[in-house]
């Protein structure tokens, strides 16, 4: 078994940013109801961009940050709950726009853990010795899975997409350890339909609901219980402690989240990045394009340690220990 590092991260955005004032005007709510509840004040919304073309920059971004071209890559795993097309995928369509030509590729639905499960993937394919380099996406427009006049939702959730490239290497052991869990008996807590039922001999009249709903109390109190559990397990693995690690990225669904779980585990609530302030909850994006923001911002260095962890619809989570390799 060899060893899998990070080598480059980007993300892509909308320009159209969405403030809560903005989302006043077209529900019942306020900024101050919003922010403190949640610790957003704005997210972006596409204004014609889907899920694809948030993807493919995001992944030319990425692949420019790792100084590697298209060609190069081995493999595109696209994370995903708000796909252009059920056929062809999402990373089908990737790998042509970019020019991938190398490339196997294919979707993975893991909600807003699916970054972590394809980072998952993608260093065991490299470990294993089938592949050399592999491009990871987390790409979302969920703005049209959102039911625009209920608020306890809409105002949660942004557009966005953000791109790993992971590559082989010979000298760090730059994703040390992955784990990835799913309770499908709370799937309930979080749903979205896809098509509904309805073929020649099925011609349901009953009214179909292909928009997110969500039971905010029990995702609130899974997802802190989650977090602390998943951080713990990766600390008490590898013989760390909270003073062992730089920053831990977790998935930017809530800000009284992550500051619970850091209270959990008796953790300074700084070494917790959040930029969901100027985001949202991006889903499968939200880990990448916070470590993207962490990068240009200069706040790693090479050697550093990162945890991050995710939690998501299935329901599903995921955490990893990551080392980090870029100079």
């Amino acid at each position: 078994m060899g060893y899998a590092k990070i080598i480059g991260v980007g993300k892509y955005l909308p320009d159209n940013v969405v403030t809560n004032e903005y989302l006043s005007t077209i529900v019942e709510t306020n900024d101050e109801w919003i922010s403190t509840r949640t610790g957003m004040k704005e997210r972006r919304i596409t204004t014609g961009e889907d899920t694809t073309d948030l993807a493919v920059e995001a992944a030319k971004n990425a692949l420019y940050n790792a100084g590697i071209s298209a060609e190069e890559i081995d493999l595109i795993i696209v994370a995903t709950t708000s796909p252009d097309s059920l056929i062809p995928c999402m990373a089908c369509r990737v790998q042509e726009q970019i020019g991938a030509v190398n490339a196997a590729a294919f979707d993975l639905t893991a909600a807003c853990s699916g970054l972590i499960y394809g980072l998952n993937i993608g260093k065991n394919f490299i470990c294993s010795g089938q592949f050399k380099k592999v491009l990871v996406i987390g790409s979302e427009v969920l703005s049209k899975i959102v039911d625009w006049t209920d608020r306890n939702t809409c105002v949660l959730f942004g557009d966005g997409a953000s791109a790993l490239v992971i590559a082989e290497s010979e000298d760090i052991d730059g994703i040390k350890s992955v784990h990835i869990g799913a309770d499908g008996s709370k799937g309930k807590y979080l749903t979205c339909s896809a098509l509904k039922l309805e073929n020649i001999f099925v011609n349901d009249d009953k009214e179909y609901d292909n928009k997110i709903r969500m039971n905010g109390k029990e995702i609130f109190k899974f997802a802190v219980n989650i977090i602390s559990d998943s951080i713990r397990q990766i600390l008490d693995e590898n013989n760390l402690s909270m003073d062992d690690i730089k920053y831990v990225v977790c998935h930017q669904a809530n800000s009284r989240i992550i500051e619970f779980a850091a209270k959990r585990l008796n953790a300074d609530v700084k070494k917790f990045y959040m930029d969901m302030d100027k985001f949202g909850n991006t889903s499968s994006a939200s880990i990448g394009i916070a470590l993207d923001d962490i990068v240009k911002d200069g706040m790693l260095n090479k050697g550093d340690k990162v945890i991050i962890a995710g939690f998501g619809g299935g329901l599903t989570w995921g955490s990893a220990l990551i080392e980090w390799a870029i100079e």
